[in-house]
């Protein structure tokens, strides 16, 4: 089984290039840095993967990724070669993602960055405001007597 799956942020804006032909498809190229469990001396570090998305995870990637987003995403590694214009044969791995998805939210996203021009700090007027009560936990309280108001019991 050939099965990778990676949570890290692109260190660059994807590359992305067209396929020729009749049927042109979208080719993206990024690479994550993806944080290694243990620190070495106190310090961080991280392994720099590169990954290729194809077609509509291409688009996607193109629409939405930046560098710093924090993505999750699965796929498989593919190795290949092929000889550079000094005549030396280089080795190549990537993983080509099957699915990406984000690893965090926009806000959570401005704040690790210190950007904040896309993210809009307006709540919708039909979301709940959590109650005085609730902990700084991320979670509101539920008031007593919503279990009669609930469609499913």
């Amino acid at each position: 089984m050939n099965k990778v799956i990676l949570m890290g942020r692109l260190t660059r804006d994807p590359d992305i290039r067209y396929s020729a032909g009749d049927n042109s498809m979208a080719v993206a190229r990024y690479t994550l840095a993806v944080d290694r469990r243990f620190r070495r001396e106190g310090e961080a570090t991280a392994d720099f993967i590169g990954c290729v998305a194809f077609g509509r995870n291409a688009e996607f990637a193109e629409k939405y990724l930046r560098q710093g987003t924090k993505i999750a995403i699965t796929g498989r590694i593919q190795t290949g070669s092929y000889t550079n214009r000094d005549g030396q044969k280089v080795y190549t791995t990537d993983i080509v993602v099957e699915e990406q998805e984000f690893a965090e939210s926009k806000a959570a996203a401005a704040s690790n960055s210190g950007y904040e021009g896309t993210v809009q700090h307006q709540q919708p007027a039909s979301r709940p405001t959590p109650s005085s009560a609730s902990i700084g936990d991320g979670f509101m309280n539920i008031p007593d007597g919503i279990d009669e108001e609930l469609p499913f019991n």
